[in-house]
C-alpha cells in the first residue's frame, strides 16, 4: 500500500515537472497566445505580413481587467481571428494600455504599450485602430463597446474602408 502511494506521488511529481519545463522552456515563448489576438511584439514585422496579404493591421488598445475589452475578444476578434476570409486580410495585434512590455512600433522604434497607447491619444479602452503597412491611422478608432449589438457591424465597417483606403494608396 505504501509502495503505490510513493508510485503515484513519484507519478504526479513528474508529470508537474515536465508540465513545468515544457511551459518555461523558449520554444513556447513564441507561440501565440490562446485568446487568437497575440500582444504585439514587433508591428515592423506584422506590417511586413499585412502588406504581403494585401490587407492592414487592427490593433486592439486594451487592459487585462477591463471586462468591455473581454467583450470585444471573446465576442468579435477571436472569432474574426480564426475566420480564413479575416485572415486572409488582416494581422490582429493587442496592445495593453497600462502595459510596460516592450514593441518595436511600425518606424522599428522600441517602446512600452502604454508609450505607443500615449503616441496614439488611446485614453479609453477598448479602442481599436487599423493602420496600413506604414503606420498610418487609415480610420477613425472605434472607442468603447456602447451598442453590442452593432459593434460587428462597425467593425467591419471600418476594415472594409481601412482596406479600401490602404489599397487606393498603394500601401
Amino acid at each position: 500500500m505504501k509502495q503505490r502511494i510513493i508510485q503515484r506521488i513519484t507519478r504526479l511529481f513528474a508529470i508537474v515537472t515536465c508540465t513545468c519545463t515544457l511551459a518555461f522552456s523558449p520554444a513556447f515563448a513564441d507561440m501565440p497566445e490562446p485568446t487568437g489576438v497575440p500582444l504585439a511584439k514587433d508591428l515592423q514585422s506584422d506590417a511586413q505580413l499585412a502588406r504581403k496579404k494585401g490587407g492592414v493591421v487592427l490593433v486592439l488598445f486594451e487592459n487585462e481587467h477591463c471586462g468591455y475589452c473581454r467583450r470585444v475578444l471573446n465576442e468579435f476578434l477571436i472569432p474574426m481571428s480564426r475566420n480564413p476570409e479575416y485572415q486572409a486580410k488582416l494581422v490582429m495585434r493587442k496592445v495593453d494600455n497600462a502595459g510596460y512590455a516592450s514593441l518595436k512600433d511600425f518606424n522599428g522604434t522600441r517602446a512600452a504599450h502604454t508609450d505607443f497607447s500615449r503616441r496614439h491619444h488611446v485614453r479609453m479602452v477598448p479602442t481599436v485602430m487599423l493602420f496600413d503597412t506604414q503606420g498610418n491611422r487609415l480610420t477613425s478608432p472605434l472607442v468603447g463597446l456602447s451598442t453590442a449589438d452593432y459593434y460587428g457591424y462597425y467593425l467591419d465597417q471600418a476594415i472594409d474602408e481601412a482596406l479600401e483606403k490602404s489599397k487606393n494608396a498603394g500601401s
